[in-house]
């Protein structure tokens, strides 16, 4: 049972992937995260020395705080952030105890640049449809909450992403690296790239590429989410207001895949010799 102010690696792991999650701010030092340079999904790193400086960036927010073992370092940092007045528990036993119960984490040499205000940029084409939902969803939820994404012509996305000093996706090219290979789509890539091979997943991923490359025999639930996906491309003109809708989506599809796999639902009741 976790102790005040402190939250379990087991609460926390139920939390993350979900729009409920906290912030995750990771303020190991320097020696031990070049132990294991890892994040927990969708944690950013702060520095805990300038904790007074950073607080105000989540004022309103409720924050989860991580050293490497959950005693000085991030209990110290809640508390002054909750001097603050910001809701702010730390994890208990830290990022090493999260690491061995065997948990996703981020290896942080697989993150892109950050720009000015600690965020990623992603660029790809415009007009979405699955890969272009699923990878946005997948990486505010588990890698990034603060994320931008630039949809653009389809001519237009290495340039943009050159001069933006953005991230590539889901586009055609050599030199791509967050693209489809083979018979994997995008999104197969960044589960896998981003150490996010869980189960929910990896179930998923499946979904998701058995409808963006059109072998809906994949998995039972590819036809729905091509239908759902075609759908919301045709209600909405503005591709980040599809994008918000498929947020939505997605974590009914990834909640389903984590939690309810074995529900079924069968009323009304059909009765005998009718």
């Amino acid at each position: 049972m976790s102790s005040i102010n402190t939250i379990s690696i087991d609460k926390l792991a139920r939390l993350i992937g979900t729009p409920k999650c906290p912030v995750l701010i990771d303020i190991q030092t320097d020696e031990d995260f070049a132990a294991d340079p890892r994040l927990i999904p969708g944690a950013i790193r702060r520095p805990w020395k300038a904790v007074s400086d950073w607080a105000h960036e989540f004022t309103g927010r409720s924050v989860i705080v991580i050293c490497q073992k959950g005693l000085k370092l991030s209990q110290g940092a809640a508390a002054w952030l909750r001097h603050e007045g910001i809701q702010a528990d730390s994890l208990e036993n830290g990022a090493l105890a999260w690491a061995q119960a065997g948990l996703p984490m981020v290896p942080e040499v697989k993150l892109p640049p950050r720009d000015t205000k600690g965020r990623t940029i992603w660029v790809t084409r415009a007009r979405p449809k699955i890969d272009r939902i699923a990878c946005p969803w997948l990486i505010r939820r588990f890698v990034d909450p603060q994320a931008v994404f630039l949809f653009v012509s389809p001519s237009e996305v290495p340039a943009v992403a050159e001069r933006f000093e953005g991230t590539p996706f889901d586009i055609e090219g050599e030199n791509v690296f967050w693209s489809h290979r083979g018979e994997q789509c995008t999104f197969d890539i960044m589960v896998e790239e981003f150490g996010l091979g869980t189960e929910p997943l990896l179930r998923l991923a499946t979904i998701v590429r058995g409808a963006d490359t059109a072998r809906l025999d994949l998995a039972p639930e590819a036809p729905g989410l091509l239908a759902i996906s075609l759908g919301l491309s045709r209600m909405y003109a503005d591709d980040l207001e599809q994008l918000e809708a498929g947020m939505a989506l997605y974590d009914a599809f990834y909640r389903w895949c984590r939690d309810a796999t074995e529900e079924t639902h069968n009323w009304p009741v059909r009765k005998p010799g009718f």
